[in-house]
């Protein structure tokens, strides 16, 4: 009896083995003879990549995986980690809360939009990962999300669930609405100045550093008052705590100066100078603190504030020790951020992995999000880019960009699409009841000429 028992639970263990085994490679991709640019461990040539459930598994010559696993020929091509976007908008229903200076109680994750074709768009130029900022009206704005671009999935899927929360801040011009005239007879919004910008940041941690005392006393029964719970202030404590991001918009060095004192005042450290177009003046001062630098690679001009930047800003950061990545905070520049990358080396001389670094590992580290993503070694979300050709040159184009080992992007098929694409957006327009009908539209159909089914549907069917 004892016997029997024992084999029928081999025979048990052996098929829950088989079927593992199954299941795993039916999860599994193997890339083949690619030159690949870890972003962590130099340049591999002719090297295979394996894949296994959403993670890279394996990394070497002459890999094998299962019978059934897909593989993809890269030779010739280049495999690099996905792009991160270190500041960006794309699919955000809404920007600004521009109501108050301080606007730390809203949060970008009730404005996603995971239908918005610019995150198709980024996904076509191999960008897999973003942090969504709130926009730089408000001295203090909203609480960031970091996201993977995970086209077509439920909202749910975008957000990285282990990502260190974040919030916007934003210095000079935009905070103290420099371009913004108030309606006749309607107060301007304070503050007006950069002086009125810091204190409102102060005031702001002067407010949230006694509110923590307060909940500090409640917790330790040192008094038997509860505090009013402050959904303002309640980012801003775990600002202080070390338990929130600060990424800080901003131009003028003196004013992201300003802003790393203040923080030295209240116990924090920036976590990023978004933009941060003068950085390289007090690139020692950044470095000392550990906060790292997102900045443009070369757009610089566009206002009066950005007068003063050189296209040798992230050499010199970089030089200094400072974790530098370029940013696109734009629809349109996100999807040549690999060229953004390849200008770090024309000015400066920064090394060809470090400038790749710049776009993918550092982003990661400056997000929280480094042991996931950022770079190609073994353990790692395969979040990966196959290029055309290197991908820093102006020829290059992402064949295939995939999360988690999932490909949301595949250009063979993109092209095999566009000619039926086409054709519905032709049908579309035709049809479109918005357009005048002498510009093609079909005009709306007066009530008589409703069939009585369709206003029965459009009742609930409850005529």
């Amino acid at each position: 009896m004892k016997k029997a028992t024992v084999f029928l639970l081999l025979i048990s263990i052996n098929l829950i083995s088989l079927k593992l085994a199954s299941a795993q490679s039916k999860n599994e991709i193997l890339i083949r003879n690619a030159t690949v640019m870890t972003a962590a461990k130099g340049t591999l040539e002719n090297t295979d990549i394996l894949i296994q459930n959403g993670k890279i598994a394996r990394i070497g010559k002459n890999l094998k995986a299962a019978s059934n696993a897909q593989t993809i020929d890269a030779t010739g091509k280049f495999v690099t980690p996905g792009i991160v976007d270190c500041h960006s908008h794309t699919m955000m229903d809404a920007v600004n809360e521009f109501s108050y200076s301080v606007t730390s109680m809203t949060r970008i994750r009730d404005v996603l939009n995971p239908t918005d074709i610019a995150i198709y768009r980024g996904l076509a130029g191999g960008v897999t990962a973003a942090n969504l900022l709130h926009g730089s009206a408000n001295a203090i704005g909203g609480q960031n999300s970091t996201v993977k671009f995970k086209y077509g999935k439920p909202v749910e899927d975008f957000v990285i669930a282990d990502a260190p929360p974040g919030i916007k801040f934003a210095l000079g011009e935009n905070p103290k609405r420099t371009n913004f005239n108030p309606a006749p007879g309607q107060t301007p919004r304070y503050p007006r100045t950069r002086m009125g910008v810091l204190e409102v940041i102060r005031d702001a941690f002067i407010r949230a550093r006694d509110y923590k005392k307060d909940w500090d006393d409640f917790r330790a029964k040192r008094t038997t008052v509860q505090p009013r719970r402050d959904l303002e202030l309640d980012p801003l404590v775990e600002v202080i705590e070390g338990k929130r991001l600060v990424h800080a918009h901003g131009y003028r060095s003196d004013e992201h100066l300003n802003l790393m004192l203040l923080a030295d005042e209240f116990g924090f450290r920036v976590a990023t100078l978004q933009h941060a177009l003068e950085a390289y003046k007090i690139a020692p001062e950044i470095a000392k603190r550990g906060t790292a630098a997102s900045i443009f690679a070369d757009s610089w001009s566009y206002k009066l504030e950005a007068y003063d930047s050189i296209p040798y800003n992230g050499y010199i950061l970089w030089k200094n020790g400072v974790n530098v990545s370029i940013n696109s905070d734009s629809n349109e520049r996100m999807r040549r951020l690999n060229l953004d990358a390849a200008k770090m080396m024309k000015y400066g001389g920064v090394p060809e992995e470090e400038s790749l670094k710049m776009i993918t590992l550092n982003p990661a580290k400056q997000l929280g999000i480094d042991k996931r993503t950022g770079s190609i070694e073994t353990g790692k979300d395969a979040d990966i880019v196959i290029w055309t050709a290197h991908p820093f040159s102006v020829y290059a184009r992402p064949d295939l960009t995939m999360i988690e080992g999932e490909i949301y992007f595949d250009r063979s098929k993109d092209i095999a699409k566009r000619a039926e694409l086409q054709k519905e957006r032709e049908a579309l327009e035709k049809l479109d009841v918005n357009r005048a009908p002498g510009s093609g539209g079909t005009p709306p159909a007066r009530p008589s000429e409703h069939r009585q089914e369709d206003l029965d549907e459009a009742d609930g069917g409850n005529r």
